[in-house]
């Protein structure tokens, strides 16, 4: 008989934080899985990649290890942990040895419209205001749409452009959400990323926060990732 997975672990994009993932938290507890969510600082990849192998220390078995956008990056680096059973990919990036997100990023056309702001003076970069809703926040309602905004973390250039020196996605079973109407990753790039790296790919309608939006299913292949990763 396998022995289930029971753990979840989850990591967070740039530009916003855990608490979006509140509604799939609770999908997966009412399931009878023991669920952390990273608050990793979106500062530099090896920062979010100690802070996920921190929350990973902390299982008491094998877990399954989630990443939406930014967070894919750092889950391809940090899914090396010995307790990583898979990994899902929820509209997430997902690099290859040697290769930073902005690589990622330039390696298909961008999309024309991103709501992505040129970097401050600080090497920050943040969402448009104006385009926050139509690209990020696809789906959401005007109130939730404000508020995601006016609370966004930046992301730092430093992350965008430091290349992963392991993917984790060669050695360990990888499962992945598109979403097909993504205004932040060019759903092109998404499908051609989650080919290279051999994930199940699940096709979902929905925009950059579907985690958000439609919980239950993207739930739903977390759950099929952590029945399919059981150890014997």
């Amino acid at each position: 008989m396998k022995n289930q997975i029971k753990n979840i672990v989850i990591v967070h994009g740039a530009f916003a934080d855990a608490s979006g993932w509140e509604s799939a938290y609770k999908i997966l507890k009412s399931k009878g899985y023991n669920v952390s969510l990273v608050q990793n600082p979106t500062s530099t990849l090896e920062e979010d990649v100690a802070a996920t192998n921190v929350v990973l220390d902390r299982q008491d078995g094998p877990a399954v290890l989630v990443g939406h956008s930014w967070g894919g990056t750092v889950i391809t680096q940090a899914g090396l942990h010995d307790k990583v059973a898979s990994l899902v990919y929820v509209a997430a990036f997902v690099p290859q040895e040697g290769e930073s997100t902005l690589e990622l990023v330039q390696s298909e056309a961008i999309l024309e419209v991103n709501g992505i702001l040129a970097p401050d003076g600080k090497g920050l970069v943040y969402l448009d205001k104006d385009l926050f809703n139509a690209t990020f926040a696809t789906g959401q309602s005007a109130d939730k749409s404000a508020f995601m905004y006016d609370s966004q973390i930046p992301l730092t250039v430093k992350s965008f452009v430091t290349p992963v020196t392991q993917a984790a996605w060669r050695t360990k079973p990888s499962f992945a959400i598109l979403a097909t109407d993504d205004g932040t990753i060019n759903p092109v790039l998404e499908r051609s990323m989650y080919n290279r790296a051999g994930c199940v790919i699940t096709e979902m309608t929905g925009g950059h926060t579907l985690f958000m939006t439609k919980p239950e299913e993207v739930t739903k292949v977390i759950i099929e990732a952590a029945e399919k990763s059981a150890t014997a």
